[in-house]
């Protein structure tokens, strides 16, 4: 079955840094973009970056302090966070997605990791 299973999120101080990694199985990763999400208490679901095969975005948010990377032999897909902020404090979740043979979205998530930035 297909599994996305997050993990390096932790606690740690603004200012601070911390790598999330996501390990896909179950589906060619390859042939996926794949995202990092997040949800803050009380916010709604947040777009952190996507990635592609040749592209990469970002929230305004986290512009210039985040970085998504892929390795597609690891099947893995990571977020370097960088200068971490208490309003970076949020579960992360790792989305892939896709159109299949019929034009349908094929979508799966990670079950998530906590981040969480405070003195």
């Amino acid at each position: 079955q297909v599994q996305l299973v997050e993990s390096g999120g932790g606690l740690v101080q603004p200012g601070g840094s911390l790598r999330l990694s996501c390990v896909g199985s179950g589906f060619t990763f390859s042939n996926y973009a794949m995202s990092w999400y997040r949800r803050a208490p009380g916010k709604e679901r947040e777009l952190v970056a996507p990635i592609n095969s040749d592209s990469t975005n970002y929230a305004a948010s986290v512009k210039g302090r985040f970085t998504i990377s892929r390795d597609n032999a690891k099947n893995t897909v990571y977020l370097q966070m960088n200068s971490l902020k208490p309003e970076d404090t949020a579960v992360y979740y790792c989305n892939a997605w896709a159109i299949d043979a019929y034009r349908r979205r094929v979508e799966y998530w990670g079950q998530g990791t906590q981040v969480t930035v405070s003195s």
